[in-house]
């Protein structure tokens, strides 16, 4: 029989950190659908919001130009380079049978992305990140049955990561977000005992993947994802 390493979910997520940015420009389509390709089962953004009300797929949130950078919440959707996708357009070239990890990189996108997610998307399968407690407390009920993350550091816990992981569940966040070099075994098993999933990201080679997964995270985020797949792949044979 298979061993399962999450005892919180059936299979653990690789999520492509903005598409398969190891091998094409990132947050573009063209490397969301070669992680697929390559066998991620989830994919990863950063969420922005256009003048006009659209949210967008991109890392920095800016339009750079010959002489300054301007912010894409100065452009209108039709405005902004054609490299820029918006998360309808991923949905629309990708399906919404994948996990999706948003990273609310403008906090005035929520509404646009809860809004999209809705029409085009599986709320279930989505996971909103957020390193601003406050904030996400003010949307626990409110994103129409999707994952909120919080993204935060083991150094940012004060009171502990026992007591983080009450505070989480009290509040009904279902996931905590740290980079791998935060992790170890025991913390996982301690968050999970408040049942609250466990995301670490910035696994890039195979032996990193291969601890992450073993040590029981139930989500991984590569630039590689088909060193991920690989490495689940290796795990559950």
């Amino acid at each position: 029989m298979q061993e399962r390493i999450s005892p919180l979910i059936d299979r653990q997520i690789t999520f492509a950190h903005r598409g398969a940015r190891a091998h094409l420009p990132e947050n573009t389509i063209n490397a969301f659908e070669l992680a697929i390709r390559l066998g991620a089962t989830g994919l990863e953004s950063d969420t922005w919001i256009s003048r006009d009300g659209i949210a967008v797929l991109d890392h920095d949130g800016v339009v750079k130009g010959k002489i300054r950078n301007k912010p894409i919440r100065s452009f209108n959707r039709n405005e902004l380079p054609d490299w820029i996708p918006s998360l309808a357009d991923l949905y629309q070239s990708c399906g919404s049978e994948m996990h999706l990890s948003l990273d609310i990189k403008d906090i005035n996108s929520m509404s646009a992305v809860v809004r999209t997610m809705t029409e085009f998307g599986s709320p279930e399968k989505t996971w909103l990140c957020h390193p601003d407690l406050s904030f996400l407390e003010q949307w626990v009920g409110r994103v129409a049955g999707a994952n909120l993350v919080h993204s935060t550091r083991l150094n940012s816990m004060l009171k502990g990561p026992e007591r983080h992981a009450a505070t989480l569940r009290d509040l009904g966040i279902s996931t905590v977000n740290m980079p791998f070099t935060d992790w170890n075994g025991g913390l996982v098993a301690l968050f999970h005992r408040f049942s609250i999933l466990c995301f670490g990201w910035n696994l890039q080679y195979p032996e990193v993947l291969t601890t992450g997964l073993r040590m029981g995270l139930d989500g991984v985020f590569s630039d590689w994802p088909d060193r991920a797949s690989d490495a689940m792949s290796k795990l559950n044979n």
